[in-house]
């Protein structure tokens, strides 16, 4: 029986996947989506969690590539990477017409 490796697409899914699977990420990309961007202290405003877990939220998109921060002393701006989230809509509409 032979092996198959996970192919680019599949690897890149499971990445944006693993990134959008938590409720509060969720949220975090609806809002972005919704708007252009969003300063990191408008959120801890916003969701009922400390800041050093937002810190990790948005950390696991930013991996991910699904959005980008800016440094504008002393807050971080973040937006939607378009490119990314574009790609991102394209795999998973492919992939669940599977």
């Amino acid at each position: 029986m032979s092996k198959v490796s996970p192919t680019e697409r599949q690897k890149k899914i499971a990445r944006y996947a693993k990134a959008m699977g938590h409720p509060t990420r969720m949220y975090v990309l609806e809002l972005l989506s919704k708007q252009s961007c969003c300063y990191s202290g408008d959120l801890t405003e916003e969701l009922p969690i400390v800041k050093s877990t937002l810190s990790q939220h948005l950390k696991e998109l930013k991996n991910a590539g699904l959005i980008q921060g800016e440094i504008e002393a002393p807050k971080i701006k973040y937006c939607i990477n378009k490119e990314n989230w574009k790609e991102a809509q394209s795999l998973f509409k492919e992939f669940l017409k599977l």
